[in-house]
């Protein structure tokens, strides 16, 4: 279906556009055989709005035999054909128009007259079917190119959406196998340890399930996987891990993306923490700031410590999942002091809009 038949009000809209055209006839007609121009505005204004309706058949040929580059001839020749088909259907009804005129006002040029008339319908005809063809050729043309960039946008999303999955996927894999080793080095010698890190571990990853598979969460439902994480990681390392909070409860209704900071505490306590024999303080706070929500992540460091493979991991999930999100969304910056580790995560302050639903700025 042509797509001004959707909508009635842009249908009228073009048919009048061509009562200027049904002037322009007039005048022609005028030009080649002289008459009262009212007479000749009787005549060509209803021609000109039905070979309107008549020219929107140009889209269904245009739709059955597009150009191409390659070939552009046969597309031609339907085009040629269906002008002229086009073109003596208008004549037929313009000369049916003409005897009804003649019959009830009398209004008929001569014979000479009329033969000029049907030569100036003919010709005009084909010329403006053809341009009608063009404008459609152009308006498939743009079609075509609106509907490529919408499935250009559409894989991108695609694309944006799996990698984001991926991102996620990554989260899990490693602490699940530091805590399998704990848990394996923990029956031995102590079993309720060891019953207690798989309850933990079970919930945990019962919770990441849950809150994974939302676009948005609270910083409180964040802090509560990330007690969930540290309950089993304080099986692991008893006293060797402490923990500090400096958390603003205005904050506690701020979102963020699910999971964005369990990678960022278990790189903390990894790194700050398992690597010193004394263990560590792992400091965590959230503060609103200048419409920010500002996380920062302290952790100590041991500079005697040796390089270990896989070092970064988290901190560049954590990048490119704030890349996905928009470089005015979020950040994250990393500072390294001789003896103390230093993440500080901002993202714009919204708050879940309680009537809408929907995250409103704040």
């Amino acid at each position: 279906m042509h797509p001004l038949f959707a909508r009635p009000a842009r249908l009228l809209l073009y048919l009048a556009a061509w009562l200027p055209a049904g002037a322009l006839l007039a005048a022609a007609l005028w030009v080649v055989t002289p008459r009262p121009f009212g007479q000749a505005l009787a005549f060509a204004m209803p021609l000109a709005v039905f070979y309107g309706a008549v020219c929107l058949s140009a889209w269904w040929v245009c739709r059955s035999r597009p150009i191409v580059a390659d070939d552009p001839l046969p597309a031609v020749l339907m085009q040629l054909a269906a002008a002229v088909q086009a073109s003596a259907v208008w004549l037929a009804v313009g000369v049916i128009w003409a005897a009804a005129l003649s019959r009830m006002f009398h209004i008929e040029p001569d014979r000479i007259g009329r033969l000029r008339d049907a030569a100036t319908l003919f010709v005009l005809g084909v010329a403006l079917y053809l341009l009608s063809a063009v404008v459609h050729y152009l308006l498939l043309a743009l079609e075509a190119s609106h509907q490529a960039v919408e499935r250009m946008l559409a894989s991108q999303v695609s694309a944006r959406e799996a990698e984001l999955r991926a991102l996620r996927a990554q989260l899990n894999p490693h602490f699940l196998f530091n805590s399998l080793n704990s848990i394996n080095a923990l029956i031995g010698g102590d079993r309720e340890a060891a019953r207690r890190m798989c309850e933990g571990l079970g919930d945990f990853l019962r919770r990441t399930l849950q809150l994974g598979a939302r676009e948005a969460v609270t910083l409180g439902e964040e802090l509560a996987l990330v007690d969930r994480y540290l309950t089993i990681e304080q099986v692991r390392f008893g006293d060797r891990l402490r923990l500090e909070r400096a958390i603003d409860p205005a904050t506690l209704d701020c979102l963020l993306p699910p999971l964005l900071l369990q990678p960022l505490v278990e790189n903390a306590i990894k790194h700050g923490v398992a690597d010193r024999l004394d263990g560590g303080t792992v400091r965590l706070a959230a503060e609103r700031r200048a419409g920010q929500l500002v996380v920062t992540l302290e952790n100590p460091v041991d500079v005697d410590a040796p390089a270990r493979p896989g070092e970064g991991l988290g901190l560049e999930n954590v990048r490119r999942r704030l890349a996905m999100l928009g470089p005015r969304e979020g950040s994250l910056v990393v500072a390294r002091e001789p003896d103390r580790f230093r993440v500080t995560l901002s993202l714009v302050a919204r708050e879940m809009d309680r009537s809408a639903k929907e995250p409103a700025h704040v």
